[in-house]
């Protein structure tokens, strides 16, 4: 009768693994403080300040999936571009605006009757990067 060893091994180098967590997951837990005092191996990154008037993510209660989120949320870039091309100014908008407004624009947008895929997400960021695009370049002039 013989036995093997191999399991026994496993057991014996996953309890090494394991009581190995605790010291490694105490090591050092990366920072969101955008300030300088982040330690160089965190993975945090600072937001920009031209961050500061990108629309936020949409909230998750807005709609039932990310996919209809990320639409709204390039339907409010949109909507703040055009105004700020309409109105020609180049201070930022974002605080004008609400995700009402987003939803009450959908129609404008909407290449379906499918509920769950009323628009072509994709085709609406594009459309709001060129827009955005072009009141950066209007702000530049």
């Amino acid at each position: 009768m013989t036995h093997s060893l191999a399991p026994i091994r496993t057991l014996g180098l996953a309890a090494l693994v394991v009581s190995a967590l605790p010291s490694v997951a105490l090591a050092q837990t990366p920072s969101t403080n955008p300030s300088g005092d982040t330690p160089f191996n965190s993975m945090a990154i600072a937001r920009d300040e031209a961050d500061e008037c990108r629309a936020p993510k949409p909230p998750a209660d807005l709609a039932e999936t990310a996919y209809l989120r990320n639409g709204y949320r390039a339907i409010l870039r949109i909507l703040i571009a055009e105004e700020a091309l309409a109105s020609e100014t180049c201070t930022c908008l974002l605080d004008q605006f609400t995700w009402d407004q987003a939803l009450g624009a959908l129609p404008r947008f909407q290449t379906s009757d499918n509920p769950r895929l009323p628009f072509k997400v994709l085709e609406l960021y594009a459309k709001a990067d060129a827009l955005e695009a072009q009141v950066v370049e209007a702000c530049v002039e």
